[in-house]
């Protein structure tokens, strides 16, 4: 039982150890400098033992997806509760900017490169926790429109906005300006 115990959880190390290895590459160069070779040499274990966690690099994309999606949901709730009532919108969709800023890799695991992600009813518990936030602002603003559309509606917005600026495609200097239009387009004020 012991040893039932200790490989189980030195295996969740190591796949802990792989999965912070492949975000790292990924922040320092780029996911197409993330292959599962060179996550090998840098954790220092062989490909079997990697593909003894992973199914391959896709699956790997997907748990580094799966962590930055339940870190943006603690970043976009913490901005929710902290904000002052009223505030709680602009507060949830400027961490959702903000963390896609300060996290292009894990971003970009999370919204392009996932491959085996459901989301919608069959999500996992984490996807949801990642909705939950942006439902809690975008629900009261649905007046006879569905609640989750709305949600859908605003979250497209406010997501359309993160990558379009990642991708250089908007002028920084009115970053502030798009994100009050969106603001006011959904809130009437």
């Amino acid at each position: 039982m012991v040893t039932s115990q200790r490989r189980e959880r030195e295996r969740a190390q190591r796949e802990t150890l792989i999965v912070n290895a492949a975000r790292e590459m990924a922040e320092a160069d780029g996911w197409p400098a993330v292959t599962v070779r060179r996550l090998a040499e840098r954790i220092e274990y062989s490909q079997p033992v990697l593909y003894s966690h992973f199914a391959g690099r896709g699956a790997i994309v997907d748990a580094v997806a799966l962590q930055g999606i339940g870190e943006l949901a603690e970043a976009l709730e913490a901005a929710r509760a902290g904000a002052e009532p009223g505030a709680e919108l602009a507060a949830v969709a400027q961490a959702y900017l903000d963390f896609a800023t300060g996290h292009p890799a894990v971003f970009e695991a999370a919204f392009t490169l996932a491959e085996g992600l459901p989301f919608g009813p069959d999500a996992p518990e984490v996807l949801k926790a990642g909705f939950a936030p942006l439902f809690a602002v975008f629900a009261p603003l649905a007046g006879d429109h569905d609640p989750e559309a709305v949600t859908e509606a605003g979250w497209a917005a406010i997501h359309g906005l993160a990558v379009l600026a990642r991708d250089g495609r908007l002028r920084p200097e009115h970053q502030e300006e798009r994100l009050a239009v969106v603001l006011e387009k959904f809130t009437g004020r």
